[in-house]
């Protein structure tokens, strides 16, 4: 019970405090992990939670299944199809590029063998834009950068998997429920998948019965209990959560739209809980004595894996590519190590493999110094975005810019007198372009290309009372 009021608290200040850190370098994710941190046995000894305390293993968990549930849920196979080149060289390349990297560093700095340093490898290959919510969840960050970082996310924790089971498999683990075959790895892998994207089409066949349908205020739930189903099936049957969490929530944003956008706000909210709890339980592992048993050479590889080895990977696995370099700065930066690693780092440690509780040092520790770094500091990056509100709506890639408020500048720049202005895709059909005409404030349409750049503009007459001409942004 000291651990629900403690998180009752930490939670109260969090909401308390979110205007200033949606301002500031202020982060709620760190307000939890330093909570967990100070009433642990490190400083105040208020709760007891150990690495193998079933608490740990289940609120990681949760968190990871309700916020890849969610991440789904943002995905658009429309927009995927149009622009999945960047996140595919993000996965196929930079990805695996950050893995052997990591692993090198981990093998000559720390000392451990080859295999674990391939296993810290694999576990520390996952991304996690929770801990960079003011860039993925910012509407004045362009969308592509957003889209590229989610979707890597949200399928890179699912691609690691088999590799991290099939590596502790290697490393020779103790204990007997750590064996993995292949073959039983690709079931999982298998069964997760065909788990998530059934169960989102038979749902939403029932609700097209006559007889069935959701009433409005219960809509929202619908959702939920195909997350609760899928959650409590795959771990009956050892399906892979994982997968089968982030492909239902992209079925069901593609066939149900409406059930999407129901459940959206309750969702967010449900997985802002889940995250703040998983980050307090794990800050309460965060004791001296684990950052006092990692050695110098640990601390420098963690600080590598942060700075050289992420950053490095995806810059050269976007070479080539027709992202803007502030783009590409911001994308190889926000590579923080979140939910998966720490589900996968407890794997590592309850495996009982040679050398995993020295992987298991360096992994939390990594994560600790993740968070740190990317959490306070995705809003002075999101502001380098000059456009102040960007607020998507609809489909074919309408964004609607509003005027920037004044600046204390010298002199004055474009955007500072532009004024709303609607896009739309080159592919989108001349009646869509008509419908955003009529039923936006903005006199002109922007046509883009599918990689957001402009190539002309449609405009309509001016409505009476109002000025003939306007500037678009």
């Amino acid at each position: 019970m000291v651990l629900v009021v403690v998180f009752g608290a930490a939670l109260l200040i969090a909401v308390l405090l979110s205007g200033l850190a949606a301002r500031t370098v202020l982060s709620t994710s760190l307000l939890f992990l330093l909570g967990g941190a100070l009433v642990s046995d490190g400083f105040l000894g208020l709760i007891h939670i150990t690495p193998d305390s079933e608490i740990v293993s289940v609120t990681a968990d949760l968190a990871l299944f309700a916020v890849l549930f969610t991440d789904g849920m943002h995905v658009s196979f429309a927009k995927l199809r149009a622009n999945w080149r960047n996140p595919a060289r993000a996965l196929g390349l930079g990805m695996p590029l950050a893995f052997v990297g990591t692993a090198l560093i981990t093998h000559y700095l720390v000392g451990l063998d080859w295999t674990t340093s391939f296993l810290v490898g694999a576990v520390l290959a996952p991304t996690d834009p929770v801990f960079a919510s003011a860039i993925v969840g910012r509407k004045e960050v362009p969308a592509r950068l957003r889209e590229l970082l989610n979707v890597e996310s949200g399928i890179n924790d699912g691609l690691a998997l088999p590799v991290v089971l099939i590596l502790i498999a290697a490393a020779g683990p103790s204990s007997p429920h750590a064996e993995a075959s292949l073959g039983m790895i690709g079931l999982e892998l298998g069964l997760g998948l065909v788990f998530g994207v059934l169960m989102p089409l038979i749902v939403s066949g029932l609700v097209r019965f006559r007889l069935l349908g959701a009433e409005p205020k219960l809509q929202p739930l619908l959702p939920l209990a195909i997350g609760v189903i899928l959650y409590a099936a795959c771990h009956l049957t050892h399906a892979n959560p994982y997968l089968a969490a982030f492909s239902a929530g992209a079925v069901l944003a593609a066939v149900s739209p409406e059930s999407q956008k129901a459940f959206e706000p309750l969702g967010e909210s449900l997985a802002e809980l889940a995250k703040f709890a998983a980050l307090l339980v794990f800050g309460a592992l965060l004791t001296p004595q684990l950052f006092g048993d990692l050695s110098l050479g640990g601390y420098v590889a963690v600080i590598l894996a942060i700075v050289l080895i992420r950053p490095a990977s995806l810059l050269l696995s976007l070479l080539g590519t027709r992202i803007d370099r502030r783009e590409k700065l911001v994308a190889a930066w926000f590579g923080p190590k979140g939910f998966a690693s720490v589900v996968y780092g407890l794997l590592v440690l309850q495996a009982g493999v040679p050398q995993g509780q020295e992987a298991y040092t360096l992994i939390a520790v990594c994560i600790a110094f993740s968070i740190i770094a990317h959490s306070s500091t995705d809003v002075p990056i999101a502001r380098l975005f000059h456009v102040d509100d960007l607020v998507e709506a609809g489909g074919g890639g309408q964004r609607h810019a509003q005027r920037s408020p004044p600046r204390k500048r010298a002199l004055m720049h474009a955007r500072d007198l532009a004024r709303r202005c609607a896009s739309v895709s080159a592919d989108e059909s001349v009646l869509r372009a008509a419908e955003l005409l009529a039923g936006d404030e903005a006199l002109a349409l922007l046509v883009v290309t599918r990689e957001g750049h402009p190539i002309a503009f449609m405009e309509r007459a001016s409505p009476p009372g109002r000025d003939a001409a306007r500037f678009g942004a």
